[in-house]
């Protein structure tokens, strides 16, 4: 009997959890998926931006190792 009241009780509060979320969310899944798309993006745009400014850093770090010194 106990088992039947637990699990009556996590079913209804799992179906006041899910009627919660729906409620509050903040917007529909498809703009979600659009915002998160669009951070990645923009995340990637960032990401390949410093990695082109790192290795022309780099490359003039190894060109200036290649040259000799001069005396």
């Amino acid at each position: 009997m106990k088992i039947v009241r637990f699990l009556e009780g996590f079913f209804l509060g799992s179906l006041a959890g899910a009627a919660a979320a729906l409620l509050f969310a903040p917007d529909s899944g498809e703009n979600l998926r659009l915002q998160i798309q669009h951070e990645v993006e923009r995340v990637r745009a960032e990401v390949q931006s410093a990695a082109v400014e790192r290795r022309a850093e780099l490359e003039e770090q190894l060109s200036a190792l290649r040259t000799p010194p001069r005396a």
